[in-house]
């Protein structure tokens, strides 16, 4: 029997926000806007950022204008922010740093 991921309380998400700088919570969702030097860039780590999602089976919504990535993580199942979606904006800000992204 697997446990539903528990939402994390307000104190909780702060503190894990220290150590994530550029994402914040908007709209009960955490958010981070990423730029890259180009489309191409950004499209490129929509596209590693998809295997990294589908590995953690936890999938970002997200929206792409030419060299502008917006994600927003949040846990359906739970209602709200967990340590699922602070683990792929771990993931995430290491990959694009990989990537030029800012």
């Amino acid at each position: 029997m697997s446990s539903r991921p528990k939402k994390l309380s307000a104190d909780e998400i702060g503190r894990a926000l220290d150590g994530l700088p550029g994402w914040k919570v908007e709209n009960k969702k955490l958010h981070r806007e990423y730029r890259f030097a180009g489309f191409v860039e950004a499209f490129g780590f929509m596209a590693s950022a998809a295997l990294v999602a589908v590995a953690m089976n936890h999938h970002p919504e997200w929206f792409n204008v030419y060299h502008t990535v917006r994600i927003d993580l949040t846990t359906h199942d739970a209602g709200g922010i967990t340590e699922n979606d602070l683990a792929l904006a771990r993931r995430l800000e290491a990959l694009a740093a990989s990537r030029g992204g800012q």
